[in-house]
């Protein structure tokens, strides 16, 4: 863990907030767009914004010995798997399972960490912590965290939601065990990976791209650069830099995020538990973390 933490606090703060910020976003996206094609125009549009960064900055990537098999990997299950499993399990599940799959995230990205990843060790207070903001999660979601739909694809649907969070727990390890590599071209190499496999996903599935609005074409491309092509830019660092298991602090923000903004921008309710629910996540959280935040305050004058 890095000395310097106060840079990875705010990233992962900001992180969570736009993170959060994107669910209100895409569903007023998907009044006019299909679920895939908004997945492929997110994706699409990250990848030319940071391809144009990256190639002005000469298109340096690894800086020793090529890792091409894990980048493959990462490329392909950190971005168009787990937006298509999502997009396909959210018909058949209620929306706050969704939110409990992301929310597991930290869960199973300790034992992954601790096994692969030097420095990682699962400790007792970090499980305790996480399973305390996990539970805070739960109670803010409150009576759909576990609720059936009554679909009759759910138990695909609940195993398409969680097979996407396993897909964010898995890439986050290997891209913290990737060699020496530079951010930019990872997360540009990431987001072109991802783009060659959902195009043609979504035209097999959806039809050709649909003709769009001038302002549900904007809001797209306003998905691609912030949440997608800005926010990948920034997990990228966290992860190589701070770690995978530092990395997993902003699952349990977005929620608290989406439903802070949907009840500002949609006029929803704010559950009654929401002031206990916060307590826990970020109870939960300080004790998972504990050792970084006196690591914070203690390098202040």
């Amino acid at each position: 863990m890095p000395d310097n933490m106060g840079k990875y606090w705010l990233m992962i703060a900001i992180l969570g907030f736009v993170w959060g910020g994107t669910f209100l976003l895409i569903k007023i996206a998907l009044v006019g767009i299909t679920p895939f094609w908004l997945a492929a125009g997110r994706i699409g549009f990250a990848a030319l914004l940071l391809s144009a960064v990256w190639g002005w900055r000469g298109f340096r990537l690894f800086q020793g010995a090529a890792s091409w098999g894990p980048l493959l990997l990462i490329g392909v299950f950190s971005t168009a798997v787990p937006f298509m499993l999502i997009n396909w399990g959210q018909q058949h599940v209620s929306s706050g399972f969704t939110g409990i799959s992301m929310a597991a995230i930290p869960l199973m990205v300790l034992p992954l960490a601790h096994m692969f990843v030097p420095g990682e060790q699962m400790t007792l207070r970090r499980l305790i912590g996480f399973s305390i903001g996990f539970a805070g999660v739960a109670l803010l979601i409150g009576g759909t965290a576990f609720s059936s739909s009554g679909a009759a694809l759910e138990g695909y649907g609940r195993a398409a939601c969680l097979s996407a969070a396993a897909c964010y727990a898995v890439c986050s390890i290997l891209t913290r065990r990737l060699p020496a590599v530079d951010p930019v071209g990872l997360a540009a190499v990431v987001l072109i990976i991802g783009s060659l496999v959902i195009v043609p996903v979504a035209w097999m599935t959806e039809g050709p791209p649909p003709r769009l609005d001038t302002d549900i074409l904007l809001l797209t491309a306003f998905l691609g650069l912030v949440p997608t092509a800005a926010a990948n830019l920034l997990r990228v660092i966290v992860v190589r830099e701070a770690g995978p298991t530092f990395m997993t602090l902003t699952n349990y923000q977005v929620p608290v995020w989406a439903v802070v903004l949907g009840a500002i921008f949609l006029g929803e309710e704010l559950p009654p538990s929401m002031l206990l629910a916060m307590t826990l996540i970020l109870g939960g959280l300080g004790l998972s973390q504990l050792g970084a935040l006196r690591r914070l305050f203690a390098s202040r004058p």
